[in-house]
């Protein structure tokens, strides 16, 4: 076990030399939702119930390609992975039967990614559940466990699923999320945090259904982690972190009326069946219900559909054989009939509803439940379980906690679960870009807002222009922030998903190479998180195997800022190496290139066009076989807007920092109890991009700094290493202004080619 290179100190992350750590992350990666072999993507249907016989071995991506994947990220920028990982992929054989050959594999991906300085989250990810009921996540043998026939969801529309669909490639955009208010997800959710509450009948080798599942989920990131443990160079040297589960859901808890959509359920899309509703097609029952789409306001209704199972029951049927995976389930949880009927919810003999309120109230008691009771109590009781057998593995390890997406936080601020090592996880997406797939510049909403019941209507949460737009993600955020301080206290919060869809306009951009749409979609969300004083963030996604066709090849979404269809962005020009000065002025300092020790080979201008095509600064990826009019104008994929400069470390604390992308402008303000140490001063990333080496102006408040390319655990960064004294400090860069959104043609490449070779450049 290493010693802690990261650690929790307040509301912020700090390095052994006490100077504070910005984190900045990516999830890696999308392929990690999807089984290896078979090699199965969302859209392919083959042998997709053939859930039990599978690997996910390969995943996130092979051992061979992992340096090409690290190093690109490295030089992007990036200290941080959230590495996602399915409790599919370590039990999808059956109950406590664990793959330790994935595991084997995850533990090699971990130890190469030690190489690299990063600091590693793992992420125990779901996405309404598991594959099986239309997302990622769970093993198929849950859905089984919980009484549910995955074959039967397609007819009955317990879950909508990219890979029973008729037509993957009309599967309606952003869809799949509307399966968390569909019944298998309903229902299994209900089960996990509160079966023992709403389904005491649902018993299974002599436990309620909540403990089973919670108890196998929890033993299986248990097992992941003992084996990281075991492999005795891992912990806390590179897995500082662990997650408690991504993005839980309440299912049918505190649910008013069962009759109709509660208040709180924001998201409709397609058919949207009531609670009653889904049940009633879930046992076969034909229903005319609304269909609803989303426009520039939010969902609106379009009209309504008969979804009409004939006969078909989402349910096991009563002959069904329980004993394959060899669990013992109890005589009183009969199959062949919803379970809520079993527990007297509704009449399946008359179809007759007998209570609409049932989950309203906790049995018993008779306490009012709302979203709030479930986050402080069940969600709460969940992560203490998990909490307590991670640490009883990784006693150091830091616990994200995150609660469910955008609801109040638990308020556990001043009891004995205001942990020191806990960091507040939440998420934030740009709701009306990431349903509509278009980057709106006149108007925007401030969502959070509206759901804070800010504002009187919806109306005046609108926020008009560019500017006000990109004020208000960064007033969003900052608002996210600010209740976690006030509901658990002083932790932490680093956002653990953010990101952009990259097919907006119908996929205008990979038509025509131009992500100016995309450019200035992740450039506002970049605004608003250095603007809103969050402690870091993990930008979703970095997808391996993302193509303009099928794009991060789940359910429709494309998110990934990769993809084999388009170009990496290149190295600019650099600085020639010159002599190290100390000038302790204001735009005092010196430049520097330094030779490199990885396994990379130096790119200088008579190798120039030969190295663009090297994995690590390639400006054409290997092409992947998709439809040819959206692959054959790669662009740079808005890279210019997420291969940004950033704090690294900073001696003091960071009381604001940002990037002016359009004038190419990095400022930098920090407060210093003391002088910093030679050995370490404050560093900032400075992307050679924006700041190629021979075309920066610094300015400093004071002290000395110096720019240089180095190699610096495995990857190539140019680094602004700044020497000064205590109290305010300010560093402002300035850099080569750039078009957003485009691409270099030929004679564009060939230019820069030309002026590299003019300015007698070493590159690394």
């Amino acid at each position: 076990m290493g010693p802690l290179r990261l650690r929790v100190d307040g509301r912020k992350f700090r390095d052994a030399e006490d100077r504070e750590i910005t984190l900045r992350g990516i999830n890696l990666a999308g392929d990690a939702k999807l089984p290896s072999r078979p090699d199965q993507p969302s859209h392919v249907p083959d042998d997709f119930f053939n859930g039990d016989e599978l690997s996910f071995e390969d995943r996130p991506f092979a051992l061979a390609d992992a340096h090409t994947h690290f190093s690109r990220l490295k030089r992007w920028g990036y200290n941080t992975i959230r590495y996602v990982f399915m409790w599919e992929a370590i039990e999808h054989a059956g109950p406590g039967i664990y793959d330790d050959a994935w595991i084997d594999h995850t533990v090699a991906v971990l130890r190469l990614a030690r190489e690299y300085g990063f600091y590693i989250l793992m992420d125990p990810h779901q996405d309404v559940w598991s594959r099986f009921t239309g997302g990622s996540g769970a093993p198929m043998w849950t859905v089984y466990a919980c009484g549910l026939d995955p074959r039967a969801f397609d007819a009955t529309e317990a879950a909508l699923v990219h890979n029973t669909y008729p037509d993957p490639a009309e599967y309606p955009k952003m869809i799949w999320s509307t399966n968390y208010y569909r019944l298998a997800c309903q229902t299994i959710f209900t089960l996990f945090f509160a079966g023992k509450e709403f389904a005491p009948k649902a018993i299974i080798d002599g436990k309620n259904i909540q403990d089973y599942l919670q108890d196998h989920f929890i033993a299986a990131c248990r097992h992941l982690a003992q084996k990281i443990h075991d492999a005795g160079d891992l912990e806390n040297d590179v897995v500082v972190a662990w997650e408690s589960m991504n993005e839980p859901n309440r299912g049918l808890f505190g649910v008013p009326d069962l009759t109709a959509i509660p208040d709180e359920q924001k998201l409709q899309k397609g058919t949207s069946p009531t609670a009653w509703q889904a049940m009633l097609t879930g046992s076969g029952r034909a229903c005319e219900v609304e269909v609803w789409d989303v426009g520039g306001m939010g969902p609106y209704k379009s009209g309504s559909a008969l979804v009409d199972p004939k006969g078909v029951s989402a349910w096991l049927p009563a002959d069904y054989d329980d004993s394959k995976y060899g669990w013992k389930r109890d005589p009183g949880w009969r199959l062949g009939e919803c379970i809520w009927a079993q527990h007297g919810v509704w009449d399946p003999q008359n179809d007759v509803l007998l209570q609409k309120n049932y989950f309203a109230r906790l049995p018993g008691t008779g306490t009012k439940l709302d979203y709030e009771y479930f986050t402080n109590h069940n969600f709460m009781d969940f992560y203490r379980k998990t909490r307590d057998a991670l640490r009883a593995v990784h006693k150091d390890c830091i616990l994200f906690c995150q609660p469910p997406v955008l609801e109040i936080p638990p308020s556990i601020k001043g009891t004995v679960d205001d942990d020191p090592q806990m960091v507040y996880a939440p998420h934030y997406y740009d709701g009306l870009t990431l349903m509509t797939k278009k980057w709106n510049r006149l108007w925007n909403v401030d969502v959070f807002g509206v759901l804070r019941g800010r504002y009187i209507s919806p109306a005046f949460a609108v926020k008009v222009g560019e500017t006000a737009i990109r004020n208000c993600l960064r007033d969003q955020i900052s608002a996210i922030r600010g209740e976690g301080i006030d509901y658990m206290g002083e932790h932490p919060c680093v956002l653990t998903e953010i990101g952009i869809p990259y097919d907006m306009d119908d996929k205008y951009a990979y038509k025509t190479g131009d992500y100016t749409s995309q450019s200035l979609a992740m450039d506002a969300n970049h605004f608003a998180i250095e603007g809103s004083g969050v402690a870091g963030f993990m930008l979703w996604l970095y997808m391996a195997t993302n193509n303009h066709e099928w794009g991060d090849l789940w359910n429709g979404e494309d998110l990934s800022i990769f993809s084999l269809d388009d170009q990496p962005l290149p190295l600019a020009p650099g600085a020639a190496p010159t002599t190290n000065s100390s000038a302790p002025l204001a735009k005092g300092g010196s430049l520097e290139v330094s030779p490199s020790s990885s396994n990379l080979s130096q790119v200088s201008p008579m190798n120039l066009k030969a190295n663009l095509s090297t994995p690590s600064i390639a400006s054409q990826a290997p092409k992947s076989e998709s439809n040819v009019e959206l692959s054959n104008s790669p662009g740079f994929r808005a890279a210019e807007a997420y291969v940004r400069p950033s704090p690294i470390v900073t001696v003091g604390s960071v009381k604001s920092y940002a990037f002016d992308l359009k004038n190419c402008v990095f400022s930098l303000t920090l407060s210093a109890s003391s002088a910093t140490k030679e050995h370490a001063p404050t560093e900032v990333f400075l992307p050679e991009f924006h700041f190629p080496g021979d075309n920066v102006d610094v300015e400093v408040s004071g002290g000395k700094w110096k720019l240089s390319v180095d190699d610096h655990d495995g990857g190539l960064l140019q680094r602004l290493r700044w020497w000064h004294g205590e109290g305010e400090q300010t560093v402002k860069v300035k850099g080569v202004v750039r078009r957003q959104g485009m691409y270099m043609g030929k004679e564009e490449e060939e230019g820069y080619i030309d002026q590299c070779m003019q300015n007698r450049c070493g590159l690394m």
